[in-house]
């Protein structure tokens, strides 16, 4: 047997195995790609009229939000443009009293629009499907990333199967005969489209193992900063024998300090310390259909002084290739990072990489039921030898 026979079991058997987990990931991509524009047609909460006032500052946010939800754990407050409702978001996890609501409020009026339990929400549970199959995160996961590791296999395996032996073979390696029979035309969508999608394949198969295995994002972080140690996110800490004398909230105070250095952020965010030694979180974003060019900068809780961090979600024109890299990754698995064209294609992608489980399934199917057809009934033939 050569070696593209070999190849061609292994293709088979990863493919059969890792199908339905790559179909519902596929499929689940393809309906998360316009979460962001479907959520602005539906959610009218999301926006307000906009007003010429002030806005009310993140002390009184969170008061508002938290009179809203009393048990809820204030994580941040996020302000979008002037037209849209502000954020608070409550978020806790493995503490007893998991949850993850926003409370979206009028920032002129105080007015609270709607309290949202976001693990309710549609795309959450698209988003659990695709992460996590819809299994306990510490099963889902895993399962997810090894099968994402196979289908990065099976790519590099299908273009070595798609590789004409003979350069006059590359025009029907490249098209779908359309007049042939069914078995042809679904074996040609399987060959011609996975081919067609394969660089696209192996870009959204890297970024998803970026967040499923740690070595390997941290071995593509290290080749793509010549050696660096990836260092993983920490918020500095506070010096809490200091203390700051004016009367204003310092959660106030930094955010009218982001709101004064970047006047034309498209969401400027707040997050209260943690704890006691906890730092002020604040960013930036200029750009809120992508998330990679944010400032992410962290303060001083008593004395407002500016803090430096070592991981790559600090300030933007400090990031370094290999952190600018890291930053992109969920704007380019998504295909934000080409804007609404790049999530477009990225839709029709992801449809068409959840149509090859089906037709190399029913590649599979037809040669074994063509097989079972054709070949002869050993008792029959032997009845007929006798009979003769």
């Amino acid at each position: 047997m050569d070696l593209k026979k070999w190849i061609g079991k292994i293709h088979l058997w990863l493919g059969l195995s890792s199908g339905l987990v790559v179909f519902i990931v596929a499929v689940t991509g393809c309906i998360y790609a316009f979460q962001t524009e479907i959520k602005d047609l539906t959610y009218s909460f999301l926006f307000v009229e906009q007003q010429k006032g002030v806005v009310l500052p993140p002390s009184q946010i969170s008061e508002i939000a938290q009179n809203a939800f009393p048990e809820g754990h204030l994580h941040a407050v996020l302000y979008p443009t002037r037209d849209r409702s502000v954020q608070a978001i409550f978020f806790s996890y493995g503490e007893g009293f998991d949850h993850y609501k926003i409370a979206y409020i009028n920032p002129y009026t105080g007015e609270v629009l709607r309290l949202k339990d976001e693990y309710a929400d549609f795309f959450r549970f698209i988003l659990d499907g695709h992460f996590y199959l819809w299994l306990p995160i510490e099963i889902g996961q895993p399962v997810v990333a090894t099968f994402t590791l196979i289908f990065l296999v099976m790519v590099i395996s299908g273009l070595i199967l798609w590789w004409p032996r003979k350069k006059k073979n590359l025009q029907q390696s490249l098209t779908v005969k359309w007049s042939a029979r069914w078995r042809r035309k679904n074996y040609d969508l399987h060959q011609v489209l996975g081919f067609y999608v394969m660089t696209f394949a192996l870009i959204f198969a890297v970024t998803g193992l970026v967040w499923g295995f740690i070595w390997f994002r941290d071995g593509l972080y290290a080749a793509t900063t010549g050696g660096e140690k990836f260092v993983e996110y920490y918020a500095p800490v506070s010096d809490s024998t200091q203390f700051n004398p004016t009367s204003a909230p310092a959660l106030d105070q930094v955010w009218v300090k982001m709101v004064a250095e970047y006047p034309q952020a498209e969401w400027i965010e707040v997050h209260p310390p943690e704890y006691e030694h906890g730092s002020i979180a604040a960013n930036a974003n200029p750009d809120a259909s992508t998330y990679w060019k944010t400032d992410y900068r962290y303060f001083d809780q008593y004395t407002l002084e500016e803090l430096p961090v070592d991981h790559v979600w600090g300030r933007f024109h400090e990031a370094t290739f290999g952190d600018k890299l890291n930053r992109m990754n969920y704007d380019i698995h998504v295909g934000a990072i080409a804007g609404f064209p790049g999530k477009l294609l990225a839709f029709f992608l992801s449809a068409i990489i959840a149509s090859l489980p089906v037709t190399g399934f029913m590649i599979w199917w037809g040669r074994k039921y063509k097989g079972k057809k054709q070949r002869p009934n050993k008792t029959a033939v032997q009845e007929t030898y006798v009979k003769a």
